[in-house]
């Protein structure tokens, strides 16, 4: 037993060792020290607002008052409320922030009932990390705690959650008899002592009262508060009978919570800002997450129509569809922040390129486009029978992320949270854009966006026709890998050629032997030590390839065909320690550890913790990366350049001392593809997350499909029909993808209006067997050479004649048919099924395609 009792002790000790030295907490102090590193500053009331004027009014919105209107839009607002509807002039329909029948929704009850009546919720931790909700219905409006401000063209309105009530937290856990009695009782008249009598409970055996916390609520709990207070009970009291009892108390301010929203109109849209300036929240209670008008739009359940999702190339979720049984739709902008979330599953998931969502139903639609804070954006979408009667898609934020820090020792384990130092930086604003029936469907929506990124410079100009005699053939030739090798015995790292320069040329000129034109070349595994190799603040050609002069000739060579060639280089993701010091040069996670991914195992759809893991570089070392990369290239005398990562990830660095969040790491990444662009003149980039689509002039691995969720029910080339005539696409190399069947691919290709992709080397498949690459175990280009020309040749005579045009409309002709058109009136019409089938006055065989139109 003694023995028992010392380890005990000992792992006590040994656990306070820990909490005061590694991690720099104590055990009193570790809630208090991970809440207060988020720094805000103290909370503000509520601003008190104006009496707004009517301007106009509407008789189909009783209750609301028109605040602004131009020629497109009117914009109405409920005082009482807080919610607001939109007119859509041309089309006369009604967009309401709340279902104006929600008092009658049956299906919808308690929390999930006032949520239909809330235009904004926000979860939030308290000290210990534990996750709570308010909505600016139930907590603000209701307790007519909003106030209003006109605006030229719209409006702002102001809401407090919560209150600065006391709670019972200003109560003491135990007070001793004699002070109970004395102090308390002895002070109160009989209506008094029987509020405390009821809220204590004696325990003769310790001589103290004790708070019952489950007789303390509602009007109990107000008259234990009045009677403490009538009694003249301090907060030094409070602090005195903690103290006296041994309990470690930290009283947490009110959870008072303040948000700020303006709605404008611009043009045929509407602007809704969550200014960052107008977030206030307790430093024990982060806002974790915001949702903006989660019920916009929202459908009935009796209503036909559908919610567009940007999962992948797009999806259309129905109203209505009954699948009861399956999640809700949830997925990050840009894909997961790696310092953030490192996924054990779900590496067939496909990412959301787009910071876009949208309803659509028979009489009109509308696109929200997440304007600012799409970095930190999350789109969420539901339907109807499982909270209430309603099918809803909406946008939500992160303001502060949390973390969890597990100290151990011995047999004792203990979790502390760990939060975000700073709040996000960036105001959070959606574009609602409206359409008529007559653009109700995802391409019309699709080409609002397109009409959008063209006046905001958020694509490259249209090209004004192709020179080439084809669409682009785009290859991936693997150059170097780094192996493992021994010399008598003793290990060392070798760089093993899989293409060299002279191969690669050998390759390309049989292409072009058997009519494969217009071919854009990404060179990966060329310089630093091979495939993964090592930060490219500075360059060495890898001389197992052939060196700087084989590169140059190489070059020249590309260049004289009329090859785009573009060396590869990853940038986010540092895949070799040398040279490299991750402790200041690696994002930090919130536990303050460097950030390291491990490949993902395709069969096990695992992390692969046996393979090389990379390291995701700090956003604050881009620009210096980034600047030495481009000065060492300058020497090579080449003409573009292809990015692994800087279009397909985006990930934050929560070291406290240089902070920078999501939102900050996308200006950085900006800034840093603007500097490439200007000083290589063409970028090839894997992905195609939005920010990006200004700055290339080609993308591979962009989403030719959606991740197929079980509440989706079709999949949508969304991408595609917003940036085709913009920039060439391709999707994942044919011979590294899932695809079984290669004329499944081609009539894809056609479908959506893409180029065809392999990835190759020269050497031996078996080269890369029980290697980090044993991905690549299919790419010998001997096996493939003959079936890419044949599939190249059969697509760029049916795409050729399209390229440089925006991809106009696609539909649903029948099932597994399908016709995309283009601008000029041009179209193509594939069959995925096995038998003929008749549509559109035209016979379209199995397995195969038409086109009709103008083509040229």
């Amino acid at each position: 037993m003694k023995y028992a009792a010392a380890k005990k002790i000992t792992g006590i000790l040994l656990v306070s060792s820990l909490l005061l030295s590694g991690c720099q907490f104590s055990p009193s102090t570790a809630t208090r020290e991970t809440a207060a590193d988020v720094s805000q500053v103290e909370t503000p009331s509520l601003p008190p607002g104006e009496k707004l004027k009517s301007a106009f009014s509407d008789t189909r919105i009783p209750g609301m008052i028109g605040i602004a209107r131009n020629d497109a839009l009117q914009l109405f607002i409920n005082e009482e409320t807080a919610e607001i509807a939109i007119v859509h002039s041309q089309s006369g329909q009604i967009w309401r922030s709340n279902p104006a029948d929600r008092e009658k929704d049956g299906a919808a009850a308690g929390i999930n009932k006032d949520l239909l009546s809330s235009q904004s919720r926000l979860s939030f931790f308290n000290s210990s990390g534990q996750s709570s909700m308010v909505n600016s219905y139930t907590d603000s409006t209701r307790h007519k705690q909003v106030s209003y401000e006109a605006l030229p063209s719209g409006v702002r309105v102001h809401y407090q959650f919560g209150s600065t009530e006391r709670s019972i937290e200003d109560l003491p856990v135990k007070i001793s008899k004699e002070r109970f009695e004395q102090n308390l009782l002895a002070k109160l008249d009989k209506s008094g002592e029987r509020a405390l009598k009821v809220g204590y409970a004696e325990d003769k055996d310790e001589g103290v009262y004790v708070r019952i916390d489950k007789a303390m609520q509602g009007l109990q709990l107000t008259r234990a508060l009045k009677a403490f207070e009538d009694a003249g009970y301090t907060e030094e009291d409070l602090a005195k009978d903690h103290a006296e009892h041994g309990i470690e108390h930290e009283r947490s301010g009110p959870r008072l919570f303040m948000l700020t929203m303006e709605y404008e109109l611009d043009g045929d849209q509407l602007r809704v800002r969550v200014p960052a300036s107008g977030i206030h929240f307790p430093e024990e209670y982060p806002i974790n997450t915001i949702s903006v008008l989660e019920y916009f739009g929202a459908g009935g359940s009796k209503e036909e129509g559908a919610m567009l999702v940007p999962d992948g190339s797009g999806a259309l979720i129905h109203f209505n569809n009954g699948k009861l049984q399956y999640p809700s739709y949830q997925q990050d902008i840009y894909g997961p922040d790696l310092t953030m979330k490192v996924r054990e599953a779900g590496s067939n998931e496909s990412k959301a390129r787009l910071p876009v969502f949208g309803v659509i139903r028979p009489e009109g639609a509308f696109l929200g486009i997440i304007e600012e804070g799409d970095a930190v954006a999350v789109v969420n979408a539901d339907i109807s029978g499982k909270l209430n009667s309603y099918n809803n898609v909406y946008p939500s934020f992160y303001v502060v992320n949390k973390s969890d820090i597990t100290l151990q020792s011995s047999d004792m384990v203990r979790t502390l949270p760990k939060f975000q130092n700073k709040p996000t930086s960036s105001d959070f604003v959606v574009r609602y854009a409206f359409v008529g029936a007559e653009q109700a469907s995802y391409s019309g929506l699709a080409s609002v966006y397109r009409e959008y990124l063209q006046q905001t410079g958020g694509l490259p100009e249209l090209k004004a026709g192709n020179e080439q005699t084809g669409i682009p053939f785009y290859l991936k030739l693997f150059g170097g890998m780094a192996t493992r090798q021994h010399m008598l015995g003793i290990p060392y790292n070798s760089t093993e050629a899989l293409t060299t320069f002279e191969e690669g040329k050998a390759i390309l000129s049989k292409l072009s032997e058997k009519n494969v034109s217009n071919i854009q070349l990404r060179y990966a595994g060329w310089f630093n030590d091979g495939l993964h190799h090592r930060l490219p603040d500075s360059i060495k050609v890898d001389g197992v390839i052939g060196g700087k002069k084989g590169m140059k000739e190489f070059s020249a060579y590309t260049s004289e065909a009329g090859i785009g060639f573009y060396p590869d280089v990853a940038v986010l993701n540092v895949q070799s320690k040398k040279g490299f010091r991750p402790s200041s040069e690696a994002s930090r996670t919130l536990t303050q550890e460097p950030a390291i991914l491990y490949p993902m195992d395709p069969a096990l759809e695992r992390r692969a913790k046996d393979l090389t893991a990379s390291y995701v570089l700090s956003p604050n070392e881009i620009t210096d990366v980034t600047t030495g990369m481009l000065k060492d290239m300058k020497a090579l005398q080449v003409e573009g350049i292809s990015l692994k990562d800087m279009a397909e990830q985006l990930n934050s660095d929560m070291n406290p001392k240089k902070l920078l969040d999501r939102t900050q790491a996308l200006e950085t990444i900006r800034q840093a593809l603007d500097q490439i662009k200007q000083q290589t003149g063409s970028i090839v980039a894997e992905g195609g997350n939005a920010y990006a689509l200004p700055y290339v002039a080609g993308l591979t691995d962009a989403p030719m499909s959606s991740s197929r969720f079980k509440l989706e029910d079709e999949e949508i080339p969304f991408f595609q029909l917003v940036v085709h005539g913009s920039v060439a696409y391709t999707g994942s190399p044919y011979n590294l993808s899932t695809y079984t069947n290669a004329r499944q691919y081609v009539l894809k290709l056609i479908e959506y209006g893409a180029s065809p992709y392999f990835a190759w080397f020269n050497a031996p498949n078996h080269v890369v067997k029980e290697t980090d690459y044993n991905n690549l175990y299919a790419a010998n280009y001997e096996q493939w050479i003959d079936l890419a020309s044949d599939i190249y040749n059969e697509v760029s005579q049916v795409n050729q004649p399209f390229t440089g045009k925006p991809m106009i409309s696609h539909e649903t002709l029948a099932e597994g048919v399908f016709r995309t058109m283009y601008e000029g009136g041009g179209y193509v019409i594939v069959n995925y099924n096995d038998a003929p089938v008749n549509v559109e006055n035209h016979t379209v065989e199995a397995l195969s395609y038409v086109t009709g139109g103008e083509q040229l």
